[in-house]
């Protein structure tokens, strides 16, 4: 039994030899594998690491600033169509607001019956309550100076009292809705 013992030793230490060269062989296996660390590997992977923490934070601020131009547009937009989503509605309704002034200055030079005269004017002062409300302003011209934008001049006429390029009579007259000329003053012009 002795020998037995001895045998089952020595195997063992055979044994736990090979296992430890094998380990020794795996360890140095793995350190061949494994790229050695130095200082200046490490301070080149941190570099790009900062590089790409950079690039990505850039990314970022231009996407965050592309979105906030985005929701300022959107809200512009839609500020723009609640101020001026009843334009063509006005526009349409300019020639109607005409031919009521027209039918009171026809009646005030003929004596017309007095209670259509009072409907015309009665039809006339809602419209203009109608205007007001939703914001449409007549452009005033007559005595002013001359503006391309809020006056459309058809005639010229010598400047009689030495003002020149202003308005001495407006044809046809012109509105704006919420500051924005929708018809311009169709108006004769001294020069």
């Amino acid at each position: 039994m002795a020998g037995r013992k001895r045998s089952k030793k020595k195997v063992d230490d055979e044994m736990s030899k090979k296992k430890s060269h094998e380990e020794e062989v795996v360890k140095d296996e793995a350190a061949e594998a494994t790229p050695e660390v130095t200082e200046e590997t490490g301070v080149d992977e941190l570099a790009k690491l900062q590089e790409e923490i950079g690039q990505l934070n850039d990314k970022y601020l231009r996407l965050n600033a592309e979105f906030q131009n985005y929701r300022k547009r959107v809200e512009k937009e839609k500020s723009d169509i609640f101020k001026f989503g009843t334009e063509k509605l006005m526009i349409e309704m300019l020639p109607i607001m005409d031919n009521f002034e027209r039918a009171l200055q026809a009646s005030a030079s003929e004596n017309t019956d007095s209670k259509v005269l009072d409907g015309i004017i009665m039809i006339k002062k809602s419209l203009d309550e109608f205007f007001d409300r939703n914001g449409v302003k007549k452009i005033e011209a007559l005595g002013l100076p001359f503006d391309p934008i809020k006056h459309h001049a058809v005639m010229t006429v010598e400047a009689e009292d030495g003002k020149e390029d202003h308005v001495t009579e407006v044809f046809q007259d012109g509105y704006e809705l919420n500051d924005k000329v929708i018809r311009p003053s169709m108006v004769k012009v001294s020069h």
